[in-house]
């Protein structure tokens, strides 16, 4: 994990790329409120780094911005090196439902995949209400506990070892029933 000072720049960092996406969109927080179900405060917060996004409204905001959560973190990093040592994997938490995201292999200009490692405490839940880019392609590895993942209205029981691949063009929920933390591996492949 990173230390304070670390986890403070990529904060500032995330809040700067946020702002400049929207101005990119020509949205103003209003519109982008509408877009998300996000308060404009909320927004207005995150933006100015005063407020760290949560799992879920990242999730939004992405769906919005039309980018996945790692190519939306990649792009608050310099360029992305060819060779990933461990210890420079980018790491996020979300205290709030007990999530966090490794970026093993993030996203590379030219390459369409990336590798995420993904950690559920017991009674935690990931919704996406939409996908941050329709028709992406996911590979689900579960390597720890137990995952229930809900895809077109369909649930998973995936246990170690086993793997769910789908295309994602609709809302999609990921759960650790417990009473061990679930471990996986998200691959993700752009269309």
């Amino acid at each position: 994990m990173r230390d304070g000072s670390e986890a403070e720049t990529a904060d500032s960092r995330l809040a700067a790329r946020l702002a400049s996406l929207r101005a990119e969109h020509g949205w103003s927080l209003d519109e982008l409120s509408g877009l998300t179900g996000l308060s404009r405060s909320t927004l207005s917060r995150v933006e100015r780094g005063e407020l760290s996004p949560t799992a879920a409204s990242l999730g939004r905001l992405c769906t919005a911005y039309g980018r996945t959560m790692s190519r939306l973190l990649t792009e608050i990093e310099s360029e992305p090196p060819r060779r990933v040592p461990a210890g420079s994997q980018q790491v996020w938490y979300d205290a709030s439902v007990g999530f966090t995201r490794r970026s093993v292999s993030p996203p590379h200009p030219g390459l369409r995949g990336e590798v995420v490692e993904c950690t559920l405490d017991p009674g935690a839940t990931i919704s996406c209400e939409n996908p941050p880019v329709p028709g992406v392609e996911q590979h689900v590895w579960v390597r720890e506990g137990v995952a229930g993942i809900t895809v077109d209205g369909s649930t998973h029981t995936l246990g170690p070892g086993d793997c769910l691949r789908f295309r994602l063009d609709g809302p999609s929920r990921f759960h650790c029933p417990g009473p061990e933390r679930t471990r996986y591996v998200l691959m993700i492949v752009m269309p």
